[in-house]
């Protein structure tokens, strides 16, 4: 896309683009049912057929080539205050226009929030057996008729016309991954909160240059993790898909596999590579683990790992899109292996597209860009 800020990869092996996400009565319901809200129901959202077919026959008439009357259309159906989760700030809705669910998202990103602006973006909902229709994107400002003001630290709000609503981004800035989850050769860069309810430690190992997702069971986990048969180390989310490596060298559990099918399809279970910890990034903290990875991008990206022009930023995602339990099996082949050096050990958790293989198990690679586009299209 030549507009706006989303999620895909360049190079090898394409990920898939990810847009937006669920509906904000769903979106908020879920966030409830999972324990994540100020205020606790005293049971989680019930759901019914009766509502998807009602919805999916009903044919409202939507605005849907005004970008502007849909923006107001969105702020309107929004409470006065709402709760921002993920760490990239995005903010996901969906809504059905003449029988076709369309996604979309609000995002205050972190390079230009603060300068009165915010992302807007809508289209027909993603599907692994169709293309990908056309997107509506806008980057808004006051030259739209759009006031974003910063209340306090991660707190703003948004108006249009009449209405106005406070956008409360997660604040994870006390988030500290207890001293015995870091390696002596690991940085910590900053706390993840993906959309799929899940939180990680992003952590970099400056000796061998490989970034972990490490699980955050600082707080209790939105999930329940199962061993797969053959391995006491390998287990997978129930809820997510996820798959963790239950690590011989310190107690923690790193990311090491997302379910291919939700990465095609683009749903929360995607993956955390589009969830970085903007809000708290420290100094140059990231781009330097970055240029330590690959130093011909000096120069050519910001703190944040994102190109001039913001249309690249890199991509870090060192886990495997599996399809089936031997996939995953292969971390533990890679990790019980006599041809792994045990200096290597953590390259096991790297699996690298090209030879399909762990890290640990090839030569060191030559380094090379990875990137996926920084547009706001994400989907769901």
């Amino acid at each position: 896309m030549s507009c706006g800020k989303s999620y895909v990869v360049s190079g090898s092996r394409p990920l898939p683009r990810r847009l937006a996400r669920t509906a904000i009565i769903v979106l908020t319901a879920a966030a409830t049912s999972l324990g994540i809200t100020s205020a606790r129901a005293g049971a989680p959202q019930f759901y019914t057929n009766q509502s998807f077919v009602e919805d999916a026959i009903a044919a409202p008439s939507l605005p849907i080539t005004n970008p502007m009357a849909m923006f107001s259309y969105v702020l309107s159906n929004l409470p006065e205050r709402v709760k921002v989760y993920p760490t990239e700030n995005y903010y996901y809705f969906s809504f059905t226009h003449d029988h076709v669910r369309y996604a979309g998202n609000i995002r205050l990103d972190v390079v230009d929030r603060d300068n009165g602006k915010v992302n807007f973006a809508y289209y027909v909902d993603l599907a692994e057996w169709k293309d990908q229709d056309p997107i509506t994107y806008i980057l808004l400002d006051q030259r739209n008729g759009v006031k974003v003001e910063k209340l306090e630290p991660l707190i703003y709000r948004i108006s249009y016309g009449t209405r106005s609503v406070v956008f409360e981004l997660n604040d994870l800035s006390k988030v500290k991954p207890p001293p015995s989850v870091l390696g002596a050769d690991e940085t910590y860069i900053g706390p993840v909160f993906d959309e799929s309810a899940m939180r990680f430690f992003l952590v970099f190992n400056r000796k061998l240059k490989l970034f972990h997702y490490v699980l955050d069971e600082t707080i209790p986990i939105a999930d329940q993790l199962i061993p797969i048969p053959g391995s006491e180390r390998i287990l997978i989310g129930k809820r997510t898909g996820f798959a963790y490596y239950r690590d011989d060298k310190a107690e923690r559990k790193i990311l090491i596999g997302v379910f291919e099918g939700n990465s095609r399809v683009n749903n929360y279970y995607d993956g955390p590579f589009d969830q970085l910890p903007d809000n708290f990034i420290e100094g140059e903290t990231l781009r330097e683990a970055i240029l330590a990875v690959d130093p011909t991008l000096a120069g050519k990206i910001d703190r944040y790992g994102i190109s001039p022009g913001g249309q690249d930023r890199y991509l870090i995602a060192p886990y495997r899109h599996y399809r089936n339990d031997d996939d995953l099996m292969a971390f533990e082949r890679c990790t019980t292996s006599k041809r792994v050096p045990a200096a290597r050990y953590y390259e096991c958790f790297v699996y690298d597209e090209d030879s399909g293989m762990q890290r640990a198990e090839i030569p060191p690679p030559k380094p090379k860009s990875r990137a996926r586009p920084n547009t706001s299209h994400k989907h769901l």
